[in-house]
This record gives structure tokens, C-alpha cells and sequence, in this order.
């Protein structure tokens, strides 16, 4: 099985052959063709099993399709966030950005979200894609309040994407509220680590494991790295993401 049979584009195949990743780990080779359908997708998979790029690739493809996508992802520590935005940038590389491309991306914690939706810089009511990553980790981080604020304000019309390390009884409420007749996918726990021993990760690390982090927003650092691969591939023009998000604060692009 490779890359191409899941349904990915020359474009991103390209991107992928070119950072050294050779072939897809388990969990992308369930997920991908599933996102793609437009499906709901619950899945249970272990850090370092390759769950990033299961969702980022299928997105990038549904992105290059149709325009105007209006895309949050939700992630549980702000690491993680500037992890899945280096993503983007190195696999949208071949792709062109329309001029008539108005599809956004927004990647962020839950507080941060909130906190933007209260400033009226984020219109959550057009969502057509939402991603967490991961909720068991969101409520490790005390999160799950502000997920729920978050969900009250989406659009129940959207295509919903989850995925977590474990199942949790507190979780199991939000779960239901989110997600609409899903196709669930377990990812057996040997499968940790598969990413780290058959796809070589790219400058940035994006698959590496993310140790959560305090919300730290009085010593901002900005990651270089992503800033770099997205001025180096001009990607998404200067629509989006609108918004990089990089250990605990906020970089306005």
C-alpha cells in the first residue's frame, strides 16, 4: 500500500517522497480514504503512530479540490499546534493557491480559541471541517470546559474528526455531541512509535511526541520553523492559516 492508493494527489505524494517518508503507517492507511469520503472518523490510536499526518494529508487534498473549506483544529497543548502547521507547509509545497481560495485554517488550543472568538477574530459558525487532537489529552490539560464552549458554537452541518490515545468515561458525552454515526477505527497499541521507525520526520519534528506544556502567555517564543517553511513555499498565499500558533501565544501572519 502506498500513498498514491489512498487517494493522495501526485502534489502531495511528491512533498512526502521528497522528506524521506517512504510508506504510510496503519492509522493513515485506515483514516485517509475515510476522511476523504467526507465521513465522520473516531479513532483511537497511540502517540507516535503517525495520527498527524493522517488528517493533515487528506485535508491539504480536500483543500487543493474545493476552496473555501473553513477548517479548526483543535489541539490539546500549543506545541502540538505549531507541530500540525509545520505539517501543512511542508506537504502543500506543489500545490498552487488560487486567487479565488478562501478556505481558512485555524489551528489552536481551546482556550486560545475562545479567547479569539471573543475578540470577533474567528467565525466559528461556518466550520465545515473540525479536528480534535487529541480530546483525552485536551482533558489532561483541564480543557474539556472550553471544548464545550467551542462546540456550542459550531454548526451541527460539519464534518468531524477525532481522535484520542485512550477512551475516557468523561470524554464519552463530548464524543457523543460531536460526532454523527462515525467510522471508528483502533489502532492496536504495538503500533506506537511505527511513525518514528518507518517514516523519517522532517525538519520540525512535526510526528514527534509532544509533551504537554502550561499555557504560557507572558514569554511568547515564536517557531522559527514554521514561520520558515511558510514563507519559503508561499503557502496559502496571505489567506491562510490566518493565524500560527506557537507556544502559548499568538502570530499574526
Amino acid at each position: 500500500m502506498n500513498f498514491q492508493d489512498l487517494g493522495l494527489s501526485s502534489d502531495t505524494v511528491k512533498a512526502i517522497e521528497e522528506v524521506g517518508i517512504k510508506s504510510p503507517t496503519t492509522v493513515q492507511i485506515d483514516v485517509i480514504p475515510s476522511i476523504l469520503e467526507g465521513k465522520d472518523v473516531f479513532t483511537i490510536a497511540p502517540q507516535r503512530s503517525g495520527k498527524t499526518y493522517s488528517y493533515v494529508l487528506p485535508l491539504i487534498e480536500m483543500m487543493a479540490q474545493q476552496s473555501n473549506h473553513n477548517i479548526l483544529i483543535i489541539t490539546a497543548d500549543s506545541p502540538q499546534a505549531a507541530n500540525v502547521s509545520d505539517s501543512f507547509a511542508i506537504f502543500t509545497k506543489y500545490h498552487q493557491t488560487r486567487d479565488d481560495d478562501n478556505t481558512n485554517v485555524i489551528i489552536a488550543t481551546p482556550d486560545l480559541i475562545l479567547e479569539l472568538d471573543g475578540e470577533q477574530k474567528l467565525d466559528l459558525e461556518h466550520v465545515d471541517i473540525l479536528v480534535v487532537d487529541d480530546i483525552n489529552l485536551i482533558k489532561k490539560q483541564h480543557q474539556l470546559a472550553n471544548l464545550k464552549k467551542i462546540l456550542a458554537k459550531l454548526p451541527s452541518d460539519k464534518q468531524n474528526i477525532v481522535f484520542t490515545n485512550r477512551r475516557s468515561k468523561e470524554t464519552q458525552s463530548i464524543l457523543d455531541q460531536i460526532l454523527k454515526t462515525p467510522t471508528e477505527i483502533k489502532i492496536d497499541k504495538t503500533k506506537e512509535d511505527e511513525a518514528d521507525q518507518a517514516q523519517t520526520a522532517p525538519a520540525g519534528n512535526a510526528e514527534q511526541a509532544v509533551q504537554p506544556s502550561p499555557f504560557c502567555r507572558h514569554t511568547p517564543q515564536i517557531d522559527d520553523e514554521a514561520v520558515e517553511y511558510v514563507d519559503k513555499f508561499h503557502i496559502f498565499g496571505d489567506k491562510t492559516p490566518r493565524f500560527l500558533l506557537f507556544k502559548g501565544e499568538l502570530k499574526r501572519r
